[in-house]
């Protein structure tokens, strides 16, 4: 690459989002499906920023379009240019709810959408008819990025990330309790924590190993549960536990979307919380603000 050469007002600034598109799709077709372009139009604006750069930045291989160094070196500083420039261009523009066709998109887990969207569709069916929501799980691993290159409006995740460019809120505390099937043997009588330790478990998480916060909590104390199933799914989870002997200790907000008992832990577990992100770019931005109200007033109206 040609150190210092590179001159904005030689480039048209559509090549960054097809740049963008790229580096994330690795595919010709799908780029040019996503920005409405023909194939060779994709390939002649390649050529362009390849020239630009005196690069290839992307090389053609069985597994995809594979960004050089220099396009890896290039991604994170365009993707947040790209999103500095999408929020200037309407940072002067007012948020009506009532007549926008914004779609948010959520990062959040089965739970949450479970809990929350059906009353963010409500509010939207009154106060913003024709505004839309994708919902979808984001790995903690990319949760930043999705965020800096406005893929995602929001996550609601446990409060892990210390990201500085992340800004966030507390939307939501929600304490536990062991559930089981209606007939279970431990159904009528007290919780005690032999019985519980006795047991059989399930467990939900979407990462493949790592414990929760049951297994922190016992672990501080040199106690252990049989987790028996581990699935990524809360209400998999709940027709499992409703047709098993397995105990499950979940959030007990849950209970009414379920048909199971609830007892209360015998130890003393905290409860799960619930944050809501954002990057800092979207900090004053209107639609974002209006957003994380109707959640966090939703949230605020968990049991």
């Amino acid at each position: 690459m040609r150190e210092g050469r590179v001159r904005l007002d030689h480039i048209d600034l559509n090549l960054f989002v097809l740049f963008d598109a790229l580096y994330r799709e690795r595919n010709v077709t799908r780029v040019a499906m996503q920005l409405n372009l023909t194939q060779p139009a994709v390939s002649n604006a390649l050529g362009r920023l390849r020239q630009a750069f005196d690069d290839p930045l992307f090389l053609r291989t069985p597994d995809g379009m594979q960004p050089t160094p220099v396009a890896e070196r290039m991604v994170a500083d365009v993707r947040e240019a790209l999103v500095l420039l999408r929020r200037s261009v309407g940072a002067g523009a007012r948020f009506d709810p009532a007549t926008s066709d914004k779609t948010f998109r959520l990062g959040m887990n089965d739970l949450a959408e479970s809990l929350l969207l059906p009353g963010l569709q409500a509010a939207l069916a009154q106060a913003a008819p024709t505004v839309a929501v994708a919902s979808y799980y984001v790995d903690r691993a990319s949760a930043a990025d999705e965020l800096r290159a406005g893929r995602s409006d929001l996550l609601l995740d446990a409060p892990v990330f210390n990201a500085r460019e992340l800004r966030h809120a507390p939307l939501a505390s929600l304490p536990y309790v062991v559930a089981m099937r209606r007939g279970h043997p431990l159904a009528r009588r007290k919780m005690t924590e032999k019985a519980y330790l006795a047991a059989e478990h399930l467990h939900v998480s979407s990462r493949r190993r790592g414990r929760g916060q049951v297994d922190i909590a016992l672990h501080s104390r040199n106690l252990r549960r049989r987790v028996s199933m581990r699935v990524q799914n809360y209400l998999v989870a709940a027709r499992i536990a409703q047709q098993t002997d397995l105990l499950w200790t979940v959030p007990r907000v849950l209970l009414p979307l379920v048909d199971l008992v609830a007892r209360p832990l015998p130890f003393a577990v905290p409860p799960l919380q619930w944050h809501l992100f954002w990057h800092g770019n979207a900090d004053g931005d209107p639609a974002n603000q209006w957003l994380r109200q109707q959640l966090q007033a939703l949230a605020g109206q968990l049991g």
